[in-house]
């Protein structure tokens, strides 16, 4: 039997590599837009982070999403990424 390769992501805050599942996704979309990629399918320029408090209260801190995706993250984006905890 073959056996299935799991995706790894590295989390732009912690630099662990984890499971994709493990993961939310933040994306820049071509229209310079910043969503919540919960499929992980959108298009655009992502950085994944891990799901824990902790790492999405560093980012924003940090800035260190903004200086991933080129853009400002709004406030918005931080809260709907809390609500997926």
């Amino acid at each position: 039997m073959k056996i299935k390769k799991i995706p790894m992501r590295t989390c732009v805050i912690t630099k662990e590599k984890c499971p994709k599942k493990d993961l939310i996704r933040v994306v820049r979309t071509p229209e310079g837009k910043v969503i919540v990629d919960i499929t992980g399918k959108a298009n655009g320029r992502g950085a994944y982070l891990k799901k824990d408090l902790e790492t999405i209260m560093k980012a924003k801190q940090n800035k260190q999403l903004d200086k991933h995706l080129e853009t400002e993250v709004s406030e918005e984006i931080y809260e709907e990424l809390k609500s997926y905890l």
